[in-house]
């Protein structure tokens, strides 16, 4: 990168130009990156020129070395007011690669996202690509042309080339091109010395040669590149960026596998997946050529040292890494032989369970270690590697570590019981950060513990980028509202309402996560510092993320806190609606009727039967008529649920989820800021109060309910998404991937497109609600095909839950007479398994077990035991574990070749 400073040898005069059409009041500046020029910056900015509105200029006259690099990027003023940015995620990089030029003219293009922004990842130009960027050498011309150009087409061993009319370029003699050198991502260069040149006016094309490829040489698609050089002085030197390379060739697309950590399996592992078996993971991946491999969050959840803690979904730090992923056998082995031979036996008892024993794992881990600390920890901590990683993570390492000790210390996660430190306190970092102070002392095992992991990850990653294959991690929506993160950073979160997702498939009563809501004003008012420290942090260990649940970004399902179901939520930020704005669709108001559960005798006979009386006199009175509200020590559902607690009776559970449905019962949602302002509540059409509605006044209603959820908030919600995700989008550049199923608005597909955020596409669950499946050849580039993802049944429970729609499947879209076969055939889910490899999805990424679902000898014999989770169930032990080790599945010589062939005929 360039940096200005004295100890700089050479003056030189820079002049930057780029054709932009502008409107009166809009400027264009150059912000030149990682520039020590105004102190700490990170961006230096150089307001441009123009005469005429379209053409701007700048000119900047520094000392700059030869041989450095300048990287900068574009954007939009109006006043004060960044407008527009180019694109930042690849900026454009110039080389000052001569010892002799002191004047630089520089010609840009602007920079939009590209369609093709996918090819720019690190996830395909490090894994797939293999890229090398290198610098370009230096030169003693006298003056000289530097042509760059970017080609993100091109694929592993590919090599560009210049050639053209002049001698120089080979006077279109394929064996006489120039080679150019890839100086930046998937930006090629080449300089030329202007005296050798016979003409002023260059014409030529670019070419990519590769030996192993059919194609090679492969000239461009495109007529006769031409520029008209400017009469040049020594000294001088232009640069010319060139619009992108036109080659036909066949898009990227490559197959992977989902599994969760927890469930991999191998013959050294504790009875969990581990970062050790990962890298088995990634042999298996690469040896069937595949390219990713994608795992779920594996942040620490540890609150209570249960096995409710096994949700993944609920990490206590967004950086933390959970403990139990650690690989023992990577560390130095007990001296104590007793105690080896003790924790070696508890490995043998644990790695033989068919399922994870979450408690049992966690405990005997870190007992582990606790004791290779004490015998390593000193020798660790004292490493320049822990020294580099202590500096590099303290910002969240030190309160994490106070954190879990202090969680030790009272024995709940619950911060708000402590006897003190309820909130973290800055003025304890420095006792906590010096190892001589007794505070480090009661800390440093938290330290060595991330440490460990932290490396190991690194190490995993590293392993899978040397095999090209892509480590794609997962970004939960939520954080533990008992967690570190909520502890130390409060501001960013709204702990008066809980974050869940409203009705759909997976649960009848929409979900509740439990997690607090962001506090977004909060959150860009700090330019979402929060978010981007914590994919930046992400990049130290994978190439590509997925973004669970993506519409969080544009409205959050925010359920008030006394509520248990997911029923009486709404959408926040969302534009509630006034009293004149309801009866403006022709609906009467009714306050106490629309926003009051809708208890009657007739709806507690509906529900309760035969208890109905005991429900009326025991949790109700009567306000009027066959009228009744709950009695108030009952009416909220969390009232309900504390009194209802351990009692499991199935009358008890009857009785217990009615009162819920009753609480849940209205028409209406007040709106959790401004009391004035109503939302209809989900999926209300359902419900009793609904139901008692006149003919005509539901049909008022359903006109004004598909207004508020499909068309109200569209522009608000895209404007919403487009203050956050554009910042985290090129906060790096992993290859970034979305959850973005359930109740989607039209404005998700527009911001998705616009950053080129590739979408979740299954088949059973289409996007258009004009079909019933969704047909893969309609897939979007852009996109993910998978069969099931961990919420959902397997492919082969799917096939079982409903024959009717198993037969249609069959029929409809496999193209099969004749009655479906139950259970799945082996060669039926192979079938579908090859469909989905064909779609046009950049990424086709299957379960392992919708792999193996393809092979009747190695498939588990009963599916439903293959399960990762049921969203419906907010208690779910996460505990599915592969029934046959990595090792056994690397010797399985037919069913790695199965999928070979199905991944290399397909395609990818």
């Amino acid at each position: 990168m360039l940096t200005f400073g004295k100890n700089n040898n050479r003056c030189m005069n820079l002049q930057f130009s780029i054709e932009y059409k502008t409107y009166y009041g809009q400027e264009l500046v150059l912000n030149i990156l990682n520039c020590k020029e105004l102190g700490d910056k990170s961006v230096c900015q150089y307001r441009m020129h123009t005469q005429d509105g379209f053409l701007w200029t700048v000119e900047i006259n520094k000392e700059v070395k030869p041989g450095t690099e300048l990287d900068y990027y574009y954007s939009v003023y109006v006043g004060d007011n960044e407008e527009r940015r180019g694109w930042s995620m690849a900026p454009h990089r110039v080389a000052f690669n001569s010892t002799n030029a002191r004047n630089y003219k520089i010609f840009d293009h602007w920079r939009e996202i590209p369609d093709n922004a996918y090819l720019y990842t690190s996830a395909i130009t490090n894994c797939v690509v293999n890229a090398k960027i290198e610098s370009l050498k230096l030169e003693k011309y006298g003056r000289y042309v530097c042509l760059k150009v970017r080609a993100p087409q091109l694929v592993a061993g590919d090599q560009l080339y210049l050639i053209g009319s002049d001698p120089i370029m080979g006077a279109w003699k394929e064996k006489n091109a120039l080679k150019m050198t890839e100086v930046a991502t998937n930006e090629w260069a080449v300089s030329l010395d202007v005296s050798r040149l016979a003409d002023n006016k260059l014409e030529f094309k670019f070419i990519i040669v590769n030996p192993d490829k059919e194609y090679s040489p492969m000239w461009e698609n495109c007529m006769n590149r031409t520029i008209e050089l400017p009469k040049m002085e020594d000294g001088d030197a232009i640069i010319y960026e060139l619009d992108e390379a036109r080659f036909t060739l066949a898009p990227v697309r490559v197959a992977g596998t989902l599994v969760p950590l927890f469930s991999l399996r191998s013959n050294d592992s504790f009875g969990v997946g581990d970062f050790g078996d990962l890298k088995k993971m990634v042999d298996w991946v690469s040896m069937t050529h595949q390219k990713v491999l994608q795992i779920l969050p594996i942040n620490d959840t540890t609150t209570t040292h249960t096995w409710t803690d096994s949700y993944p979904y609920s990490c206590i730090s967004i950086f933390a890494l959970h403990p139990q992923y650690v690989d023992l056998n990577s560390l130095p082995a007990l001296k104590d032989k007793e105690q080896k031979a003790r924790f070696e036996k508890e490995r043998r008892e644990l790695n033989a369970l068919p399922q994870m024993d979450y408690e049992r794992v966690n405990n005997a881990k870190n007992e582990y270690l606790k004791l290779i600390f004490k015998q390593e920890g000193e020798k660790a901590l004292d490493s320049k590697e822990f020294k580099k990683f202590f500096a590099e993570n303290e910002s969240w390492l030190v309160p994490y570590a106070q954190y879990c000790s202090l969680r030790e210390k009272y024995g709940t996660a619950n911060f708000n019981q402590w006897a003190d430190h309820k909130q973290w306190n800055e003025e304890d970092r420095k006792d906590l950060s010096t190892p001589k102070k007794e505070a480090y002392k009661e800390v440093e095992l938290y330290y060595y513990i991330q440490f460990i992991l932290s490396s190991q990850l690194k190490a995993v990653h590293e392993y899978a980028t040397s095999k090209s294959v892509i480590f794609k991690g997962d970004i939960p929506i939520g954080v533990n509202r008992n967690g570190c993160d909520v502890w130390t950073e409060p501001r960013y979160f709204n702990l008066n309402g809980q974050a869940g997702a409203p009705p759909d498939d997976f649960s009848v009563n929409g979900q509740n996560w439990g997690f607090p809501t962001y506090n977004w004003d909060a959150m860009i008012a700090d330019d979402c510092r929060w978010w981007i420290r914590r994919f930046q942090n992400m990049a130290n260990y994978f190439d590509a993320y997925r973004i669970d649940h993506v519409l969080g970004f544009f409205r959050i399902w925010e359920i008030p806190v006394h509520a248990v179901h997911g029923l009486l939520g709404q959408f926040a930020p969302s534009l509630g609606m006034t009293r004149e704005e309801i009866e403006g669709y022709g609906l009467h108001w009714q306050e106490e009727l629309f926003t009051e559960p809708f208890i009657t005798d007739w709806v507690l006979a509906r529900i309760f039967r035969e208890h109905a009386d005991e429900v009326r006199e025991r949790y109700l009175e009567r306000t009027w008529g066959d009228r009744y509200k709950m009695k108030a020590e009952y009416d909220t559902q969390r009232k309900v649920e504390a009194a209802f607690h351990g009692m499991e009776t199935e009358k008890d559970i009857w009785i217990r989820d009615g009162l819920y449905a009753l609480i849940s019962d209205v028409l209406f949602v007040r709106d959790h800021k401004d009391p004035n302002k109503f939302h209809p509540r989900i999926s209300v059409q359902m419900d009793f109060i609904y139901e008692s509605l006149y003919d005509c006044d539901k049909q008022v209603f359903n006109t004004l309910y598909n207004d508020y959820f499909y068309r109200r908030n569209n522009q608000y919600w895209y404007q919403e998404a487009m203050k956050k995700l554009p910042r985290l989008v090129n906060a790096t550049r992993m290859l970034v991937c979305a959850e973005d199923l359930g109740m989607v608005p039209d404005c998700v597909d527009w911001v998705m497109k616009e950053l080129r955020i590739l979408s979740l596409e299954i088949q059973a669950m289409p996007k258009d609600p004009k079909v019933r499946f969704g047909y893969l050849g309609a897939n979007p580039y852009g996109s993910v095909s998978t069969i099931s993802t961990h919420d959902m049944a397997t492919l082969r429970q799917w096939w079982d839950e409903d024959w009717e729609r198993a037969q249609d499947y069959y029929n409809s879209m496999l193209h099969q007479g004749g009655p479906a076969p139950h259970p799945m055939p082996g060669w039926l889910a192979k079938d579908i398994v090859d469909r989905h490899l064909t779609s046009p999805s950049m990424l086709c990424i299957l379960g392992i077990q919708d792999w193996m679902s393809i092979d009747e000898r190695l498939r588990l014999a009963d599916a439903d035991a293959e399960r990762v989770n049921i969203p419906a169930n907010p208690k779910h032990y996460w505990r599915y574990r592969m029934h046959v080790s990595i090792e056994q599945l690397m010797k399985n010589k037919d069913f790695n070749n199965t999928i070979s062939d199905l991944i290399v005929s397909s395609g990818r």
